[in-house]
């Protein structure tokens, strides 16, 4: 909506004012009214201005004046500053990230330069994927020294436990359309600090230590464990007694789809005493954590945050955002709330997304006061809610949403969302009563204004939709010609390619309608109705969004409270007296709030957007889903495995074997940029998928085949491995009720992916694994991550088949895909010479991984 608005201010500076009153109608009260059109108009998107709702005035015929074109400009020119001021404020208050005064490393409180003492060891031992010795040994060694430096210095009101916990466990998922986890002997390192005599209640902080792939994992998610230790070493010396305990989780295989928390939350002991928890993750490198997911309900969760964190910075529409869906990733926070039934708060760093996941996500890329900032906010909370009697009957508070957003990190409002729904609806019969009173009147008055009206809102619905069809059009262009993303290193590029032909439409429809319908009507007048045109539209969103119980429906009503309150105030002061000074800045002040909140949430939505869009995979075209988003620089990601194939037969004979580089692209312009400089990498080596075998036999780490279609296998010799997987049938037995089951055993890397696919006939009707009942991704087949620690058993699992009808070629096909994500396993002389190939600009992540499909 509030890119509507401007679209449909600056509309109104081009088509005001191209008739008069009369001949006579005097110079300055005329240039009054052209100024004050565009400004009114940023009330709702639509026309603007004061003024009565009778008879439509009409003109002499007297055509504008230099004066009228002179009047418009200055008030453009006037509104472009009033919104260049506004952006300003934000971007002081983004940069301001914390307050004067607060910058830590005082007697008792958090001090960022010891946070980033620990994060700098932790990223000096490299990547620390799950079952490396880096993330399994060395990271976990470091953790407890640090953990037993704290112990010792900690006071006598405390009492600090340290548990490793090494669990093994299975579940499903409901994410990337849907699959199974398994993993074996991950790694833990939980720290309990409670009361000497004890605690029966006890809040959660988690963070994760392991990383990606070729990551040092800065921000995602080394800088949380270290803000953690802080906190746990500030907590631990205080001496104010805390009344329940502090969980402090260090959770080693977040990034395997989010494994170790299931394991501590479902098996770990302390798990049940947990009434609450924190997670701290990262979809960026440093600047402001947000609050973007709470609850589900338990208010008191969000109040607790209210009154705690010193640096607030939340937003319930970042919440929904996120929890609808739309954004490709998830959190902790989900385990614990669907495995746990355990509410929550989840932060995250947003700012700089385009490094994250990549080697550029280093310990000097984060500010120190970032650190500072999320120390302050996690130390406050976590000390507010471990000496709070909520804490303990925290089941009399949990019904109920909250409504809660920052202004500008100074202060979070939040209210119950039955109250939101109370004051949307009174701002709705506010409305109400205003259009009534104007197009009920008796029919004599109100017959011009009442079609006026109703004609001013179909060319309003039509002009936005015009301008929306032109976009994507042009969006469509530019992705068939190849320049998609053309925008992601240039930020007037978006502006100048999509919101330039976006309002040129809005303006053309615009101007035409002025031309042939509204004829001879005064510019007052058009305001009057465009102004409640758009207090209409943006009336019935309100009503939508607050029907459908979305909290996000506070942004409309500050859309349509705001610009009716200025009007009404200035309505008297504008019939007197004109579109003077005075009613100028009554009116720019009364639409300080919606602007301001307008701009300072657009910057929110480019800097978690924006990066994702070039990352999206090569299905989504990033032009058409946001083609007016402005973007920032950042690099083409691009990710390839070197990877050997073997195919057997039903008789257990190999049909094929091939070995080659698989490349994914993770941009929605694929190879193309890259070519030139790897010129092996073309369209003549695209992957060829085997229609017969489970996700096209390709060796996907994640279920993401249906956003990345588009791969590329250049040959290249066999890839041995010093350690092999193996992979093999232990059993296959008839059961009593008619089904075939099928018991495997599988050994090999830290990290590995099955797959299967019932044949035409069958249907797999239970396995072992999850919660017992298969669980199918996207496009049928069946997909099983698989993960596990140092030293873990074979994993021996097994599938049961119901074959309905018996066919020739079997009754499943399953492959079994081995990733070498550390150690020596994880090169080939193949891989390294193509790396060297590719440009300073991109981030190829690369390992070795073998690929072996067997039918039964």
């Amino acid at each position: 909506m509030e890119w509507g608005s401007e679209s449909g201010a600056v509309r109104r500076h081009r088509v005001g004012g191209e008739r008069r009153d009369g001949p006579g109608a005097k110079p300055q009260l005329e240039s009054d009214a052209l100024a004050q059109e565009p400004l009114a108009d940023a009330c709702g998107g639509g026309g603007g201005g004061g003024g009565s709702a009778g008879t439509r005035k009409r003109s002499g015929g007297a055509s504008r004046g230099s004066g009228s074109g002179l009047s418009e400009a200055r008030a453009a020119l006037g509104l472009a500053l009033y919104l260049l001021a506004l952006r300003a404020l934000v971007q002081l208050s983004l940069q301001q990230l914390v307050l004067r005064g607060a910058a830590g490393g005082r007697r008792g409180e958090f001090d960022a330069r010891r946070a980033r003492d620990y994060l700098e060891h932790i990223t000096s031992i490299g990547p620390r994927t799950t079952g490396s010795p880096e993330n399994e040994i060395l990271t976990v060694r470091y953790l407890l020294e640090q953990i037993k430096l704290i112990e010792v210095q900690s006071n006598s009101l405390h009492k600090i436990s340290v548990d490793v916990q090494r669990p093994t466990g299975s579940f499903s998922i409901d994410f990337l359309g849907g699959f199974t986890s398994y993993y074996d002997n991950i790694t833990n390192v939980v720290v309990k600090l409670e009361p000497r005599d004890g605690a029966q209640h006890a809040i959660l902080a988690n963070c994760h230590f392991d990383s990606v792939a070729n990551s040092p994992g800065a921000s995602d998610d080394a800088v949380s464990c270290s803000v953690m230790l802080e906190v746990l070493r500030v907590l631990s010396t205080s001496s104010e007694a805390l009344h329940h305990a502090v969980i402090f989780l260090f959770n080693g295989a977040e990034e395997n789809v989010l494994q170790a928390s299931h394991g501590f939350i479902t098996q770990h002991p302390w798990a049940s005493l947990v009434r609450a928890f924190i997670n701290l993750e990262a979809a960026g490198v440093g600047g402001k954590e947000l609050v973007f997911q709470t609850g589900p309900e338990n208010p008191w969760l969000v109040q607790a945050y209210v009154s705690a964190a010193k640096h607030p910075f939340a937003s319930v529409v970042a919440q929904e955002v996120f929890q609808s869906g739309i954004i490709p990733s998830d959190t902790d926070f989900r385990i614990y709330r669907d495995f746990g039934n355990i509410p929550g708060i989840d932060l995250a760093f947003i700012e700089n997304g385009y490094i994250y996941h990549t080697k550029y996500d280093t310990a000097d890329r984060i500010q120190t006061d970032s650190i500072q900032r999320a120390g302050d906010n996690i130390l406050a909370v976590l000390k507010y809610l471990a000496t709070s009697d909520m804490l303990a009957s925290s089941s009399k508070y949990r019904h109920g949403n909250m409504v809660f957003f920052d202004v500008l990190g100074l202060f979070v409002i939040a209210y119950p969302s039955r109250v939101g729904s109370i004051i949307n609806y009174m701002v709705v019969m506010a409305v109400v009563l205003y259009l009534g009173k104007k197009l009920l009147q008796p029919q004599n008055k109100t017959a011009a204004y009442t079609k006026d009206f109703f004609c001013g809102l179909g060319i309003t619905l039509i002009s936005w939709f015009t301008s929306l069809v032109t976009v994507l059009i042009i969006a469509v262009f530019i992705s068939l010609i190849g320049q998609s993303l053309s925008w992601y290193n240039h930020f007037y590029v978006s502006v100048c390619l999509y919101g330039t032909a976006a309002v040129a439409k809005i303006i053309f429809i615009h101007t035409l309608a002025k031309r042939f319908y509204y004829v001879n009507a005064s510019d007052q007048y058009l305001g009057e109705v465009f102004f409640d045109v758009s207090l209409f539209v943006h009336c019935g969103f309100l009503t939508a969004l607050t029907y459908q119980g979305l909290c996000s429906a506070f942004i409309s009503a500050v859309w349509v409270a705001f610009p009716l309150l200025t009007k009404l105030c200035v309505h008297k002061d504008f019939k007197r007296h004109g579109a003077g000074g005075k009613f100028i800045a009554f009116y720019l002040l009364g639409m300080f709030i919606p602007y301001l909140y307008a701009l300072y949430l657009i910057w929110a939505v480019f800097e978690m957007f924006t990066p994702i869009l070039g990352r999206s995979g090569s299905e989504i075209p990033p032009d058409v889903v946001l083609a007016s988003i402005l973007a920032g620089c950042t690099m083409i990601l691009s990710s390839y495995f070197h990877v050997t194939r073997t195919f057997h037969d039903l008789d257990g004979n190999v049909v094929k074997r091939d070995s080659g580089v698989w490349i994914n692209g993770f941009d929605y312009t694929g190879m193309s940029h890259i070519t030139s400089h790897v010129p092996e990498i073309n369209d003549t080596i695209r992957a060829r998928c085997e229609e017969n075998a489970p996700l096209c036999g390709f060796p996907w780490y994640l279920p993401v085949h249906f956003l990345i279609r588009k791969n590329w296998y250049l040959p290249a010799p066999e890839v041995s491995p010093r350690e092999p997987p193996h992979f093999r049938l232990v059993s296959k037995e008839q059961t009593p009720w008619d089904s075939i089951k099928l018991t495997f055993e599988a050994t090999g890397p830290s990290h590995m992916s099955f797959y299967v696919r019932a044949h035409k006939g069958s249907m797999l009707s239970q396995w072992s694994l999850g919660s017992g009942t298969p669980v199918t991704s996207k496009g049928g087949d069946y997909f099983v991550f698989y993960s596990h620690g140092l030293q873990a058993s074979a994993w021996q699992f097994w599938i049961e088949v119901q074959v309905l009808e018996e066919q020739p070629e079997g009754m499943v096909t399953v492959a079994i895909a081995a990733h070498y994500f550390s150690g020596e396993d994880k090169r080939s002389s193949q891989l390294d010479a193509l790396k060297g190939k590719f440009p300073d600009w991109t981030f190829p992540s690369a390992w070795v991984c073998t690929y072996n499909l067997f039918v039964f």
